[in-house]
């Protein structure tokens, strides 16, 4: 069975080495970046299955990267989970409105981090079964 590949886009280097260790352990295949402009490089190269993405970012910031990813015709599909500490309404609303697929709050449970992309990666598997 093929790994699913999740791309983390987040200049905290501490949070991610913690995200790499968590999805490893949970078997995903893991690429990481330290900003939006190496986040949609890395997105092109490896196509990955989901996208987590900070908001607040040096070089690019979320809002302007996932603008790119969801205009990208070979990236649109790739569902993004935003985590950020933005935690006002607006700042969920806009997120959404620019095709994220979710939004999780900083500081965050890890646990639920990886909940959240077993469903975005079940999406398909979770909608057959359902219609059954």
């Amino acid at each position: 069975m093929q790994k699913h590949k999740i791309l983390i886009v987040d200049d905290d280097a501490m949070l991610r080495t913690l995200l790499v260790f968590k999805l490893t352990a949970e078997k995903y295949s893991v690429v990481e970046a330290s900003n939006g402009k190496q986040g949609l490089e890395l997105a092109r190269q490896e196509l990955p299955d989901l996208i987590v993405l900070d908001s607040m970012m040096p070089v690019l910031d979320g809002t302007e990267t996932i603008k790119q990813l969801k205009s990208d015709s070979e990236l649109k599909s790739i569902p993004v989970i935003m985590l950020t500490a933005r935690r006002e309404e607006s700042d969920v609303s806009e997120a959404k409105r620019l095709g994220a697929a979710d939004f999780i709050n900083k500081p965050f449970n890890p646990d639920i981090l990886v909940q959240r992309i077993k469903r975005h990666l079940d999406i398909p598997t979770a909608g057959l079964q359902s219609a059954l």
